[in-house]
Formats: C-alpha cells, structure tokens, sequence
C-alpha cells in the first residue's frame, strides 16, 4: 500500500520547526523586557517542539533534505543563540567575559549540530542508535539556564554569581562538543505493563509543571546530568557485549546477571534429596563427612563445619582472616 502524501501535511513538520524557531527568539524579547519566567518558557515550549518536528515527519513519511537544515538552523537559533543572549542580558558584564562566554557557548552550539549531521551519514554498530554523542542542544539550551531558573526560585546565591554563571556556562559548552554519551529517548520502548503506570506519572509531572514549574523542571535538569554517569557505563557494557546489540531489555538484563555471577564464581550445591521429605529441606551427607540429620536440620561437627566455611570462603575467591 502506498502512502499519499498532500503538500499541505508534507509542510506540517516544517511550520512545527519555523514555530520552535520563533519561540526561541521570542524568549530573548522576554528577556529584553525582563520577564525571566517567561523567557525560559519559550526555550522549553521551543524544546517540546524540536522534539515532535522529527517524529511527525517519519509518522507522515514527510522527510527531506531542507527539513533536516531547517531543524539544525532552529536548533542553532533557539538553543545556542537565545540561552546565550538571555544569560549576558541577566547577567551584563561590563569588562567583557560574560561576552566571551556567550560565544563560546553558541559556537560550541553550532560545532556540535554539524557534528550531529555528520554522524548521520556514518554506519554506526547498532547499540550506537540508543546514545547521543554529547549532550543534545535541547537539554545544553535548558542546562545552561540552570542558575538563572535556580535565582528566580530561591533568590541570589552562591549560583547566581558572575563567576559560577560564567564557569557553569562554559562547562556546558564542553559537555556539548564533548563525546560522552547520553541516553537517547527516540529508541526507548516501554513495554505493555508499564503503560499505566508511565500515563500516572505523566499525569503528575504536568500537574507539578503546572504548580511548581521552575522547581520541576530544576529537578529535570538535575536528574538529566545525574544519568550521564548510567549512560557512559551503559554504553561501554554494550561495547563490549555484542550478544547483547539486538535482544530486548529483559534477555539484557539476563546476560548481565549471569555474567556477574560467573565473575564470582557461584554456584548452586547439588545435594541429593531424600524422597517425600521436600517440606523439611533434608539433604542426605556427603559421603566422607561427619553429619547426621536430626529433624530436618543437618549437624556437623565442630571441626567439619569449620572446613566447610573455608571452602565456602576459597569457592568465591576470598581468604577467611586467620586462613593460612
């Protein structure tokens, strides 16, 4: 069956990403005019709309060439040059480094979208797809508004100085020209029993959005840079895992486990039962030891039970203190 596209549905994708591009403008007039709150909000409302640009594209069958310069243009605009301006305004710095710090950041912005298309065209191992090389431009955008969404919450502070602002600002602008991976939501897929309750959180994040916007998305932002860590230990597993590139998350989880227990050496004891004595655990002793069973319950002697701790302890590769 072949999909038909209309001009009209194919130019849908494209006004979703000249519209992400306004409201990134739009947040630098807010700021102009010193209303904060809203500023970042049009960066955010700009963010929602990056995201959603792509997706509609591949749903309707509506990609092109222009479409893809189109989105990195916005994306150069709404998050490396309007973050950049709203800082210096909030933050104007008469000798001239907040100014440094501003180009650097929207130039670090504009290194990491070209590297971005540049990778498109390269073939990459398939766990590859579920990172970003770097911090997206969407969350550096947002990240480097950090201090400025943490003073309009809690007043000035330790983060609302020229100095921390400046540092963080650069920081952020290697993070996105850095090559550390970052989780990639386009390829998580949640499973049939999680749908209910991802829909409740749903739910409660729009409602703390909708009350506690600026604490919500703080606490965003804090958990984004919190998984960076997961993701670069995630992604060197994978590396060396190939077996793992293209099961699903369980069979994952399964190979990650069995690995760790083979590292430790363990292993489940195969004792002989006794039959119809299931319910008391009764083994029967291995021949060569000192045991009885009395009710259920095998005993030892003194000097045996020792030796079977120590071999406990050798099987899993430790030494008992005092084992010579």
């Amino acid at each position: 069956m072949v999909r038909v596209v209309t001009p009209g549905v194919r130019l849908l994708p494209n006004a979703i990403t000249v519209l992400a591009l306004c409201a990134g403008l739009s947040s630098v007039q807010f700021t102009l005019s010193h209303n904060y709150v809203l500023a970042i909000g049009a960066i955010g409302v700009a963010a929602v709309l990056d995201s959603l640009d792509g997706r509609i594209a591949r749903l309707l069958d509506a990609t092109s060439k222009m479409g893809a310069e189109l989105d990195s243009l916005s994306d150069a605009i709404s998050f490396g040059v309007a973050p950049a301006l709203v800082l210096y305004i909030w933050h104007t710095d008469t000798q001239g480094i907040g100014w440094i710090c501003t180009l650097v950041f929207a130039v670090c912005m504009v290194l990491r979208l070209a590297r971005f298309n540049t990778l498109l065209e390269v073939d990459k191992p398939p766990y590859a797809n579920e990172f970003f090389v770097g911090v997206p431009a969407p969350a550096g955008g947002l990240l480097a508004l950090l201090p400025l969404i943490l003073t309009l919450e809690w007043g000035d502070g330790w983060w609302s100085a020229k100095p921390v602002v400046w540092v963080w600002t650069i920081g952020i602008s290697m993070l996105l020209i850095s090559r550390i991976p970052t989780l990639s939501l386009k390829t998580v897929r949640a499973p049939a029993k999680a749908i209910a309750p991802l829909l409740v959180g749903v739910g409660l994040l729009a409602a703390a959005i909708i009350q506690y916007p600026l604490v919500a998305l703080a606490a965003a932002l804090l958990i984004y840079l919190v998984h960076i860590p997961y993701a670069v230990r995630r992604y060197h597993w994978l590396a060396n895992h190939p077996e793992a590139w293209n099961v699903p998350l369980r069979e994952r989880r399964a190979i990650r486990r069995s690995r760790s227990t083979r590292r430790l050496r363990l292993r489940r004891p195969k004792l002989p039962k006794v039959a119809g004595a299931s319910g008391l655990n009764m083994r029967l002793p291995r021949p060569g030891t000192n045991s009885h069973v009395v009710r259920g319950v095998r005993t030892f002697p003194p000097d045996s039970q020792d030796r079977n701790r120590r071999r406990s302890w050798r099987r899993i590769g430790l030494r008992q203190r005092g084992d010579r």
